[in-house]
């Protein structure tokens, strides 16, 4: 292990959650750490309007992906080249951002980057960010863990590196809350396996599009419903799926923010 004396003659990278998209849902610490940094790698989900908390003379390097697939024409970038892009950053002296969206902790690779910049000696601080599970539920009004309807909630990826799938059987047992990520291009196939393994047709459901921003589309539904509503919807990614009781009680109105739902 290198001495932690080694880290003076280097820069930092600071592991920075830009929340689930409204810009103003960032914390203090995330808008301070961006204030000091010379470089600033920044996803494609993050809302520029972020960058205004960086100095001027600050770098800013798009770093966008998405499942792996092609961005406003441009090739995604690979996560092995993001994580070197770090490394050989730090070691000039630079004080890196790496700006990501929602929480890098939750389904954003973040330990994949930390893993990376321990291996290589370089010092760094991650910077909780709030996840869309949370905050997306919350604009149409769900409580994801109301003591009459939910023991809890789980968080669940739709999309895995394997093509495996959840104990679906399982998190049906756990009379948990499920919220979804990454699940809206496989929403008929999601919703076929948990049908299968015992989750009622009924179950309450929404799909939410662009969640806490202007762009904002959802739909509320039932669980056997859901693809269909999607797909009339024309939701796409980035999008989370919430299934579960505390979804009965979601907003059915249109709201200022320029979503709009199918009611169950």
């Amino acid at each position: 292990m290198r001495d932690e004396r080694s880290y003076i003659a280097q820069g930092k990278v600071y592991l920075i959650g830009a929340g689930p998209g409204d810009p103003e849902l960032i914390t203090l610490k995330a808008v301070r750490s961006l204030s000091v940094a010379d470089v600033v790698l920044v996803d494609d989900l993050v809302d520029r309007r972020l960058l205004v908390h960086t100095r001027p003379s600050a770098r800013i390097v798009e770093v966008g992906k998405r499942g792996g697939c092609r961005i406003n024409s441009r090739a995604s970038t690979p996560q092995a080249f993001i994580e070197k892009l770090m490394v050989r950053l730090a070691r000039r002296g630079s004080t890196v951002a790496r700006l990501k969206g929602g929480d890098p902790f939750i389904f954003g690779r973040g330990g994949e980057e930390v893993e990376a910049l321990r291996a290589a000696g370089v010092a760094f601080e991650i910077v909780s960010g709030i996840t869309a599970g949370i905050a997306v539920p919350a604009v149409l009004g769900i409580p994801l863990t109301h003591r009459d309807a939910a023991r809890g909630v789980t968080f669940v990826t739709g999309h895995t590196s394997d093509g495996g799938n959840p104990d679906w059987a399982a998190l049906r047992a756990s009379g948990t809350t499920l919220v979804i990520y990454m699940g809206v291009k496989r929403v008929a196939t999601i919703v076929a396996s948990m049908r299968d393994a015992g989750f009622p047709a009924d179950t309450p459901a929404c799909a939410v599009q662009n969640g806490t921003l202007e762009t904002q589309a959802d739909v509320v539904t039932t669980l056997a419903e859901l693809p269909a509503a999607v797909a009339a919807s024309r939701i796409g990614s980035p999008a989370i799926l919430v299934v579960g009781e505390v979804v009965r009680h979601a907003r059915t109105a249109a709201r200022a923010t320029g979503g709009t739902e199918a009611a169950a």
